[in-house]
């Protein structure tokens, strides 16, 4: 702690019993908020821990944080929970005494977190074995369930506890966990049926309309809307944005069974947490002699069913009063106030005998089993002072527990620090305080107290009512000083009280309370004939919480403050029986605003937590107190007699360094084992001297230090550089020998290899072949054909890779057909088909195919524009499909003539340029045919009976294959064409013919020749 005094400007004092003047709250609020601006929420008055809210998530409660708090001096490391929780551990274990650790504050400020943050500590840094992992696992997880049914939305805080409690961890002699016991305190049974506008009820009613299973809620007749029960929507804020019902009801689901619920407690608790939905929604009616009446109640049926009790016993109960006069028991029918009443008080009733159930049964959960003597910590976690605006009954009760505490706590830290003086030997100097002991008695003294006047009119009787109880008041305490009502008190303050109030100052500041409502909730009567009725449920849980045991006193049972009292006076007493830890737990802002620090609302809570008076009360004598031994390695550099080393007693080592350092006589006390320093200031002046001589000191050892490691560096390394020039000429040599004998038996092996290459593979040749074939497969890589048509490339294999390579070419191959086929368009295709047919008929039959393979066809030679408009608009209905300018020859004389050839899909035309010559349907062409040469000449064969008929056609065409392949398609004649080697044969007309013989020469040329055929002469064509 020591060492965070010399950033105390930035981030502010670690301990407020350092603080000067530390009886300035500016001073104390400055302090506050500088922290809490760095992100630190924590800080020290002594040992009490003060814990600021920052409402966000800070990384300071991880398992690394666990291990840095685990088993460290108190003030060694920055303030924190844990460093609390390990010193009260640790403290507990060295003196075998029990503990306990009070957590307080408003709601909101962050007691229910600390208490959780407390248990988690003790649940990893306690030693572990699987009994007693199963033991803290249930001690975790029964905040869960207790928070479901224990906690509510409030106007301050989403998850308040609104009720106290205080677990006792319970220790062996080892510092094991190994059981626990809680008690619970004053729940408020009232929001169980009225709620403040913008509050809940108790969470367990939202989570389980929310989160239940469709099953469950129909077994339990809910429906999953919180809007169908009057007491859920009586706040009107079912749903808040902070809170998840439905993961919460998972979550507590999963802790019931772990704290070793049975499947059947289970059903009767739901069982029972529906009923009071049931209950609040059963209606009265008025009859004509103005009583309460129910007639078909749908409410109340489920209401019996699920408590098990009849629906006729538990209507009357509800309705009728049970009077017992002598011997005689008489019913007395209620109003519709009085039933409705009737019917509040045993939901409430219901909801706190469970409550209490399942608290017992959580401590059956976890309780230690070992009789041997055990060591406890105490765990209070308990509503802090509270200021509403309207306070009524709940709020007096709470701030009188306060008050206790506040006795308690100014009692025990006064005996801590009166007992410490005089362990050490140093004179107690009495310290002044405010003695609260005036307020407990205003409020708890027999026959005079506020609860004994309350519990006086709660049974008196007549028509007690809450303005007679405050006559009452007003007559007994008229006289005491800090007690005030509007009629008692003087004009100015009476302007700030209504009729109905009273005000009560507080140690911590006045508060004004309003009397209506605090004789029935004093009460809080549940009527015999109900209690009976409740007596024969046959459900388990109620049947226990109402046993037929209990003892059925015709005396009025206690009333809740006088219950209160009494709990709270058995609280006092374990306490006092145990040694205190504090934690104080603050509301940076009313809004849940991360990093926003709220100066009237801390400054507000600093007062009513008593903060102030606890630091005078720490502060009365000395601020500062360490062990010598502590003290002295800390400050030892200081002095010249006491550094480097001190060899003599560390108080008198101490003494010389104090008069060093020039401390006066009234600034320090010298005690047996520890020095005691009065005055902050003292400290933070030898802080800061400690900070310019530890500066100093580092030069000096720094400089002593790199001389030292320089030297005994260069030794090193000359060392080292001998050795390493050894060792490396060793390793090289060693690694030339094995290269070499690698070398050798690498060639020898190839050169065996080689000869016995065309043998079996054996140990041998394996090497070799296998060497073989990664060479030929690296080569092949690199020399792959690179189109289908190349053939010729591929690498010849060696033997051993010859079925290999074989395999290898066929699939490359495919592999590169498939590449091919896949990128032909389908334009391309057509084309590669049209080829295809005109391979089947020429290739290898006529010298010019050859040629012809590369020149692509195109679907016509001749435009519809250069055909006669005359011959369009004749053969257009057949469509034409392709057509090609011709040179036919004449039948007789064998004259050329320029024609058009126009395919239709019925028919060819032979066509000049103003009409139509011979049309040819494609059923009367009954052949073609073509010579074998290089020539260009086709005779169209066509059928014809008629002399006067036309006969065949003798054409010249320059793209021959384009036009026979077309042909051949549209008129589907590919087998009608002949390849003719020799003459060809053809009709002039019906009986008459001629022939065209075909020969080679150095040019082209057609004439008629001497025998009166056609000679056509081509040249020869060059083999390709």
């Amino acid at each position: 702690m020591e060492g965070a005094l010399t950033a105390r400007d930035r981030v502010g004092i670690q301990d407020f019993v350092l603080l000067d003047p530390h009886t300035s709250e500016t001073a104390f609020m400055d302090n506050l908020k500088k922290r809490f601006t760095e992100d630190l929420i924590y800080t020290y008055i002594g040992t009490l821990l003060v814990s600021v809210n920052p409402y966000k998530e800070l990384d300071i409660y991880n398992k690394k944080q666990m291990d840095l708090y685990m088993g460290v001096n108190f003030y060694e490391l920055p303030p924190h929970i844990y460093a609390l929780a390990d010193n009260a551990y640790h403290t507990m274990l060295a003196e075998a005494n029990n503990h306990f650790i009070l957590i307080s504050g408003e709601s909101g400020a962050g007691k229910t977190e600390a208490s959780k943050k407390i248990l988690q500590y003790y649940a990893v840094s306690c030693p572990s074995t699987t009994l007693l992992d199963t033991v803290r696992d249930r001690m975790l997880v029964s905040n869960p369930v207790l928070e479901a049914f224990g906690n509510a939305k409030t106007l301050k805080n989403d998850n308040s506890s609104r009720f106290g409690k205080y677990m006792d961890i319970q220790f062996d002699s080892q510092g094991d966990a190994v059981g626990g016991h809680i008690l619970s305190y004053l729940l408020e049974k009232s929001r169980v049926v009225h709620q403040n506008h913008g509050e809940r009820n108790f969470h367990i009613f939202y989570q389980l309309v929310e989160g239940g299973e469709d099953d469950l809620l129909h077994q339990l007749g809910l429906e999953r809307d919180c809007k169908h029960y009057n007491y859920l929507m009586q706040g009107e804020c079912a749903n808040v944005s902070s809170i998840n019902d439905k993961n919460d009801w998972k979550t507590v689901r999963n802790a019931l069974s772990v704290i070793h619920f049975d499947e059947s407690d289970i059903q009767y608790l739901f069982g029972v947490i529906a009923s009071v939905l049931h209950l609040g929604n059963v209606q009265f009616d008025v009859d004509k002699n103005n009583h309460a009446s129910m007639n078909s109640n749908a409410e109340l049926r489920w209401v019996s069913k699920l408590l098990g009790v009849h629906v006729q016993v538990l209507q009357e109960a509800l309705t009728y009063r049970k009077i017992e006069a002598k011997s005689e028991e008489v019913l007395t029918p209620f109003t519709v106030d009085h039933a409705i009443y009737a019917r509040d008080a045993l939901a409430k009733a219901i909801y706190g005998r469970t409550f209490t159930w399942l608290v017992n049964r959580i401590n059956e959960s976890i309780e230690n089993q070992d009789s041997t003597r055990k060591t406890v910590i105490g765990l209070l976690d308990i509503y802090g002072f509270e200021v509403f605006f309207v306070n009524s009954f709940e709020q007096f009760c709470i701030n009188y527990c306060n008050e206790k505490l506040q006795q308690l706590f100014i009692q025990l830290t006064l005996k801590a620090e009166q007992e410490e003086y005089e362990a050490e030997g140093i004179e107690w100097e009495p310290v002044q305080f405010f003695n609260n002991k005036i307020i407990c008695d205003l409020v708890e003294e027999k026959h005079r107290g506020i609860i004994s006047v309350l519990d006086e009119e709660c049974l008196r009787p007549g028509s007690a009512t809450d303005l007679t109880f405050l006559e009452k008041l007003e007559e007994k305490m008229g006289n005491h000083p800090h007690f005030v009502t509007h009629k008692l008190a003087d004009k100015k303050t009476r302007k700030t009280l209504e009729r109905g109030d009273f005000r009560l100052l507080h140690y911590a500041g006045e508060v004004t309370y309003c009397v209506v409502g605090f004789i029935d909730k004093n009460n809080d009567l549940l009527y015999r004939n109900i209690k009976d009725v409740m007596r024969q449920s046959q459900n388990a849980i109620v049947k226990q919480c109402f046993s037929s045991l209990e003892p059925d006193s015709r005396k009025r049972p206690e009333t809740v403050a006088t219950q209160f009292k009494n709990s709270l006076l058995g609280l006092t007493e374990i306490l006092m029986s145990k040694e205190p830890w504090y934690v104080r737990c603050l509301k940076s802002n009313e809004n849940k605003q991360p990093g926003k620090f709220d100066d009237v609302l801390v400054r507000h809570q600093v007062k009513y937590l008593g903060l102030m008076e606890h630091l005078r009360v720490r502060r009365a004598g000395f601020a500062y107190r360490r062990r010598y031994e502590v003290f002295l390695k800390r400050y030892k550099p200081l002095c010249p007699a006491t550094w480097p080393h001190w060899r003599g007693v560390p108080a008198d080592g101490v003494e010389k360094l104090v008069k060093h350092l020039g401390y006066q006589p009234d600034e320090y006390k010298m005690g047996r084992t520890k020095i005691f320093i009065r005055y902050a200031r003292t400290l933070f002046a030898t802080e800061d001297a400690f900070e310019i001589c530890k500066h100093e000191l580092a030069t000096r050892i720094q400089a002593k230090y790199k001389g030292y490691r320089a030297k005994g560096e260069f030794r090193k390394q000359k060392e080292a550089a001998t050795k390493i020039e050894t060792c490396w000429r060793g390793v090289q040599a060693r690694k030339e020998r094995e290269r070499r004998a690698w070398a050798v038996k690498v060639i020898k092996q190839f050169i065996k290899g080689y000869m016995t290459r065309g043998q079996a593979k054996t140990t041998d040749n394996s090497e070799y072949l296998a060497f073989v074939r990664q060479s030929y497969l690296n080569r092949l890589r690199d020399n792959l054909p690179k189109t289908v048509l190349d053939k010729t490339t591929w690498l010849t294999p060696p033997p051993v890779m010859a079925e290999t390579s074989e395999i290898l070419r066929k699939l490359h191959y495919r592999l590169m057909v498939r590449k091919y086929v896949r990128g032909i368009t389908p334009q391309r295709k057509a084309q590669l088909e049209l080829k295809g047919i005109t391979s089947v008929i020429f290739k290898g039959k006529k010298d010019s195919y050859p040629q012809s393979v590369g020149v692509p066809f195109v679907d016509t030679r001749i435009s519809e524009q250069d055909i006669n408009v005359r011959i369009l608009q004749t053969i257009r209905p057949e469509r034409i499909k392709y057509s090609v300018p011709v040179v036919k020859y004449d039948r007789n004389g064998f004259k050329p003539r320029e024609r058009q050839l126009i395919l239709t899909q019925a028919a060819l035309y032979l066509a000049d340029e103003t009409k139509i010559k011979q049309r040819v349907t494609y059923a009367s062409l009954k052949g073609i045919s073509v010579s074998n040469l290089g020539d260009s000449i086709l005779i169209l064969h066509v059928t014809s009976e008629n002399p006067k008929e036309k006969g065949d056609m003798v054409l010249q065409c320059d793209h021959l294959f384009e036009a026979l392949t077309k042909l051949s398609v549209i008129a589907n004649k590919q087998n009608a064409i002949k390849v003719v080697q020799g003459s060809i044969k053809f009709d002039i007309q019906a009986g008459k013919e001629s022939y065209v013989d075909f020969s080679t020469g150095p040019e082209s040329m057609a004439y008629k020749a001497k025998n009166g055929h056609l000679m056509v002469v081509s040249p020869r064509m060059k083999a390709r």
